[in-house]
């Protein structure tokens, strides 16, 4: 299943997959320092809310490393500016606030600089650990869920973006239930949107299942519609950055569209994410920030114009997704039914 991760700490230094250059080319990019990782998390070097956020935990090491002296309000502010590097994906402040209580107990208590640094690279390498045993869970979850709702035969799944282990720096999320379905023989062929602007399922997924020799195709996103009303998939796996008190979710942009023709059409639609990525804080996803990438991502492909000089864009990163066209959300305790007023509460605190 897992190939191998994108995210290697060694030698003090974190190194990171270069995503930006797949599939052609498989580099890491070598990062010590806070700034380093924040410009590889703004610049999508790493990218996918899980490995965002594992990241992230380096990056705060990195800049323990690189301090003389640490206090309270220097942390909190280094913990704000690896924040700022994407505003959506809630995993990023997850881990990062996580890591500040850290930081603000080891304080309080007098630990040393070097105690304290060594703290948060173990923490770091303790949440990719439990991402894989989570992730399994989730996995095993939307199997069991489709062999009642289809029965224990080989299934056509769809997905879109990317949400496999060069996401989660694991088995991954949505990809994880296709690949472990997979290795048991279930899966006849996957179908993965291309995903646009910036071709996470052409240059990601795509990359992911060949090395998983899972077969499948790509898709643009207009033709969920042709693929779904001629019976040609089964049911669709896409994971979420955000997820909002209500069920609503937010993910790659163009999610949101395929959830809507997949309730159109009867075609199971599921969200797979783990609790790191639910923000009870949120009502609903009106209140999720939208990052909004560049414009040259839309008129420009590595440098060549596609679009008329001085061509404006709308370019929205991510959609949100309304709870009532999400067949079911998997996380690692389990099934949520959206449509249960109060269930995803529920579930966050069992």
């Amino acid at each position: 299943m897992q190939s191998y991760s994108p995210i290697i700490w060694k030698d003090d230094s974190l190194y990171l997959l270069d995503q930006r250059l797949l599939p052609t080319e498989e580099k890491f990019v070598h990062i010590d320092s806070l700034e380093g990782v924040v410009e590889a998390i703004r610049d999508m070097v790493v990218r996918g809310a899980p490995c965002i956020g594992f990241s992230a935990i380096f990056g705060l090491a990195l800049w323990i490393k690189n301090r003389q002296h640490i206090d309270i309000d220097s942390s909190r502010e280094a913990c704000n500016k690896m924040i700022s590097a994407r505003p959506t994906a809630v995993n990023l402040s997850f881990e990062v606030n996580r890591c500040f209580d850290l930081l603000q107990k080891s304080i309080s208590e007098k630990k040393d600089l070097k105690a304290i640094y060594a703290l948060i690279v173990s923490f770091g390498h303790e949440q990719i650990t439990l991402s894989q045993v989570k992730n399994m869970k989730m996995a095993e979850l939307g199997i069991s869920e489709l062999k009642n709702k289809l029965g224990a035969r080989k299934w056509n799944l769809m997905t879109h973006c990317n949400t496999g282990f060069l996401a989660c720096g694991s088995l991954g999320t949505a990809l994880g239930v296709i690949s472990v379905a997979h290795s048991h023989g279930l899966v006849s062929h996957v179908y993965a949107d291309e995903t646009r602007p910036y071709m996470q399922g052409t240059r990601l997924t795509a990359f992911e299942l060949t090395k998983e020799n899972i077969p499948f195709s790509l898709v643009v996103e207009g033709a969920a519609s042709y693929l779904m009303s001629n019976g040609m998939v089964d049911a669709i796996f896409v994971g979420a950055d955000r997820i909002a008190a209500n069920g609503d979710t937010a993910n790659k942009v163009g999610t949101s569209t395929l959830a809507i023709v997949a309730k159109n059409y009867g075609v199971p639609f599921y969200v797979v994410a783990p609790l790191s990525s639910f923000d009870a804080n949120i009502k609903d996803g009106s209140h999720i920030e939208i990052e909004m990438r560049a414009t040259n991502e839309l008129t420009h492909i590595k440098g060549i114009q596609l679009a008329p000089e001085g061509a404006k864009s709308i370019n929205p990163s991510f959609d949100v997704t309304d709870h009532k066209f999400i067949t079911g959300i998997i996380c690692e305790k389990g099934f949520i039914n959206p449509a249960i007023e109060g269930e995803l509460l529920r579930i966050m605190e069992s």
